[in-house]
C-alpha cells in the first residue's frame, strides 16, 4: 500500500512540473523565440556586411589600378584624386598615390597639398602620418620654405619615430644646400654610428661625404664623440634659403 502511495505522489509530482514548465514556456516563450531570431539576424548581417566590404576593396582596388594605367602622369593624378574612397585608409592611399604622379608630372606644389591632406587627416596614425609629412618635404626640395622644412624634419627625426633615420639623412642634405658643410659632415658621422642603417643609406651618405670633399669612412668613437643632442639641434629654424 505504502508503495502505491508513493507511486501516486509521484506521478502527481511529474504532472505538476509538466503543468508548470508548459505555463513558463507560454509565459517567456517569445523571449527565447526573439533570442534565437537576434543571433540569426545577426549573424545574416555580419555576413552581409562582410561580403559588403570584400565587394567595396575589390572596386576601390580596380579604380586604383585603371587610374594608374594612365600613361600621363597628370592624368594619372586627376584619374587617381576621382576614385571614391570608402575609409580613411582608403582615402589616404588614393591622396599618396595621387601626390607621387603629381611629382612625376613636376607639380610639387600639387603632390605636397595631396601629402599634407593625408598626414592632417592621418590623426594619432604615426606611420601614416611621418609618411606623408616626409613624402611632402621631398617633393617640394629646395622650394619649401627652410623654416617650416627644418621644423618638420624635427619632428620626423625625433628618437623613435617611424622614419628618423630618412629624415635625418634629408637634415644634413638641406645643410649642405645651405653651404653648412661642417654642420652637415657632424650630422652624418653621427648617423653613420647609429644602429638598423641600412645599406643602402650607409652608400648615400659614403657619396654625400664624398661630394663634400671628406673621407667616407666612418670614425671611431675616439675621433668623434657625438653629442647625442647635436642630431636634433645641428639645424635650428633658419631664415634664408
Amino acid at each position: 500500500m505504502a508503495n502505491q502511495n508513493d507511486r501516486f505522489i509521484d506521478e502527481v509530482t511529474e504532472d505538476l512540473r509538466r503543468d508548470r514548465l508548459f505555463l513558463m514556456m507560454r509565459r517567456y516563450g517569445w523571449i527565447a523565440v526573439l533570442l534565437i531570431l537576434a543571433l540569426v539576424a545577426g549573424a545574416a548581417w555580419r555576413e552581409y556586411a562582410s561580403s559588403r566590404d570584400r565587394a567595396a576593396a575589390r572596386a576601390f582596388g580596380d579604380a586604383i589600378l585603371a587610374a594608374e594605367a594612365e600613361a600621363d602622369p597628370a592624368a594619372r593624378a586627376a584619374a587617381l584624386a576621382a576614385v571614391p574612397a570608402a575609409n580613411p585608409r582608403q582615402a589616404g592611399l588614393r591622396d599618396i598615390l595621387s601626390g607621387n604622379a603629381l611629382v612625376e608630372a613636376d607639380d610639387p606644389a600639387g603632390a605636397a597639398q595631396r601629402y599634407d591632406a593625408v598626414a592632417t587627416a592621418a590623426g594619432d596614425n604615426p606611420v601614416v602620418r611621418d609618411l606623408a609629412a616626409l613624402k611632402a618635404v621631398i617633393a617640394q626640395g629646395r622650394g619649401m620654405n627652410p623654416a617650416e622644412r627644418d621644423a618638420v624634419l624635427a619632428q620626423l627625426s625625433a628618437p623613435g619615430a617611424p622614419f628618423e633615420m630618412i629624415a635625418l639623412e634629408l637634415k644634413a642634405v638641406a645643410l649642405s644646400g645651405a653651404g653648412r658643410k661642417e654642420d652637415a659632415v657632424t650630422l652624418i658621422r653621427q648617423i653613420q654610428q647609429k644602429d638598423g642603417l641600412t645599406q643602402a643609406m650607409r652608400q648615400r651618405l659614403a657619396e654625400h661625404l664624398i661630394t663634400l670633399g671628406i673621407d667616407p669612412e666612418p670614425q671611431t668613437d675616439s675621433q668623434t664623440a657625438p653629442d647625442s643632442t647635436l642630431a636634433a639641434e645641428v639645424m635650428p629654424p633658419a631664415t634664408g634659403g
